[in-house]
């Protein structure tokens, strides 16, 4: 149930959520929001990976 729920969730992100790898943003660089949306989708991924 866990694990569906976050590949769900996972999928609505790639939609909603900008992708910063593909707009080239360096991390050591980035602001404060894009950071927690960085941590959030890597949250996300790690889970529906488990």
């Amino acid at each position: 149930m866990k694990k569906t729920f976050f590949k769900f969730l996972s999928k609505v992100n790639s939609k909603v959520l900008p992708s910063f790898t593909k707009q080239g943003v360096d991390l050591a660089k980035a602001t404060k929001l894009q950071m927690a949306i960085f941590a959030y989708k890597l949250w996300v991924t790690k889970n529906a990976l488990d």
